[in-house]
């Protein structure tokens, strides 16, 4: 039997197909991102892993890829109750805009008296950002820097007592976080991640300066204020 002649079967359209994996959105790995940032905060991650999880997040194609990352950890309570809890006594911060901070063959600046939000993106590129906290007004506990320098710096400087923490990776660069943990349990977190090729990122407090604002309002609520 020939069965070159044999004709094909071809394939009944009205059998199940797979279904295409799910594209993630910006606003999917955001939400994980959160949640793996209150781990942080809580110790439930170590920045090691902290760092892995979102590097693998902004990473990640699809939803399925994201899933395992938080997986373990507890995020089935609602959003606000789970900001509350990493908040603690401080407000939600501002409207939950996320801010940018852009030097392409240029330098950026931030400092002085100054309304730091919840999160806040920096990217260079051939050029040099400086973000200065260290007279800023924290509105939340928490709050996260993502960078990522590419043949170009970013420099951070923080207060003496707040907690600085945060992991990156440098690609023939340099990416260093000099970890704080500050004396008060309720004091600001200062988080940050990121990747610097051929840069540089550096994260460090800064000597002498310390914020009042936080240990003035504990004050006038102490005295019924």
């Amino acid at each position: 039997m020939d069965f070159d002649k044999q004709p094909q079967k071809q394939p009944d359209p009205r059998a199940p197909q797979s279904a295409p994996a799910m594209r993630a959105s910006d606003a999917d790995r955001d939400r994980v991102a959160d949640i793996l940032r209150e781990a942080l905060v809580e110790g439930r991650l170590d920045p090691e892993e902290h760092g892995e999880r979102i590097d693998a997040v902004y990473r990640a194609k699809t939803l399925a890829e994201l899933e395992p990352l938080v997986g373990d950890l507890p995020a089935a309570a609602p959003a606000a109750s789970r900001a509350q809890a990493a908040h603690g006594a401080y407000d939600a911060g501002a409207d939950g805009a996320e801010e940018r901070l852009v030097a392409v063959f240029s330098s950026n600046t931030r400092r002085g008296r100054w309304r730091i939000g919840a999160r806040t993106t920096v990217f260079s590129l051939f050029g040099n950002v400086e973000i200065d906290l260290t007279e800023a007004t924290f509105t939340q506990r928490l709050t996260t820097l993502d960078v990522t320098a590419v043949f170009g710096n970013v420099e951070v400087r923080v207060p003496e007592n707040v907690s600085l923490r945060g992991n990156g990776t440098g690609v023939l660069g340099n990416f260093e976080v000099r970890a704080l943990e500050a004396d008060d349990p309720e004091a600001p977190v200062v988080v940050v991640n990121g990747y610097s090729v051929l840069g540089s990122v550096e994260a460090r407090p800064k000597s002498g300066k310390r914020i009042a604002d936080l240990l003035h309002d504990k004050l006038r609520k102490h005295l019924g204020h």
